[in-house]
């Protein structure tokens, strides 16, 4: 078991979004060890081993989760944005929770490119820096598409 935990957390914090996959396969790998057992189990392990060892590597999921806990520790908590609020009540509604949300699947894109997920005391804020690796590739590129619609979203610009 101290094996499996070890590959569990080296897909996830070694590998990461480089290949979302080897957190997925290691996690069969170790339920097919439990239902199978010793020794015929020790095959699935190995397999992940192997995949693990040439899966593209990223830690920046692991180094965005350490920054933005620092940041909380720094800052402590502030209070979710009133439009983020939910608001199951009549008097959480009156007290403007959830005024003005963007529901993300109810614009043309299905992002509210103009609608901050952050405290206005905190600003919008970027902890999560992906490599030019794996799938990590394509996310920064999907990022950086988004921060452009953002930024034109804010300014006025037509999307």
């Amino acid at each position: 078991e101290y094996i499996a935990r070890r590959l569990l957390r080296a897909a996830s914090e070694d590998i990461g979004n480089a290949d979302p996959r080897a957190l997925s396969l290691t996690l069969q790998a170790w339920q097919c060890f439990e239902r199978l057992g010793s020794p015929e189990g020790e095959l699935a392990l190995a397999q992940a081993v192997l995949y693990l060892a040439v899966a593209a590597k990223s830690n920046a999921a692991y180094m965005a989760y350490k920054q933005a806990s620092v940041a909380v520790a720094k800052g402590g908590s502030e209070p979710v944005p009133e439009h983020l609020r939910n608001a199951p009540t009549k008097l959480l509604k009156a007290i403007g929770h959830g005024r003005a949300y963007q529901y993300d699947h109810d614009q043309p894109e299905g992002i509210a490119f103009s609608q901050s997920g952050f405290p206005a005391s905190v600003g919008e804020q970027r902890y999560y820096q992906p490599v030019s690796r794996g799938l990590e590739i394509k996310i920064a590129e999907k990022l950086a598409w988004v921060r452009d619609r953002r930024a034109a979203a804010l300014a006025g610009k037509p999307q």
